[in-house]
């Protein structure tokens, strides 16, 4: 890989770098913060009011926030590995 090349991908990985300072580790904490809170909630609700409506949007707020912390974890782990796998390929 000549020079040229060498010097995109630092700019590259420098910029990955600066993803990790979004605070993508505490958006995590906080969606699982709610869903806890969220899942709390449905727990303590009657057995009559967990299978009416408002029982199943609580399940369903809970199911989609597992989904998405789910995905962010993905992503932080996709993010995490580019850098290593940049350096790589500049060798």
């Amino acid at each position: 890989m000549n020079a040229a090349r060498r010097k995109q991908i630092k700019a590259i990985i420098t910029r990955l770098g600066k993803v990790s300072d979004l605070g993508l580790d505490d958006l995590k904490a906080d969606l699982e913060t709610i869903r806890d809170e969220e899942q709390e909630a449905y727990d303590n609700m009657p057995e009559a009011l967990q299978a009416g409506e408002r029982g199943v949007a609580s399940e369903a707020a809970v199911s989609a926030l597992d989904d998405v912390i789910t995905a962010l974890e993905e992503a932080i782990d996709t993010l995490e590995g580019l850098g290593d796998q940049l350096e790589e390929a500049a060798a």
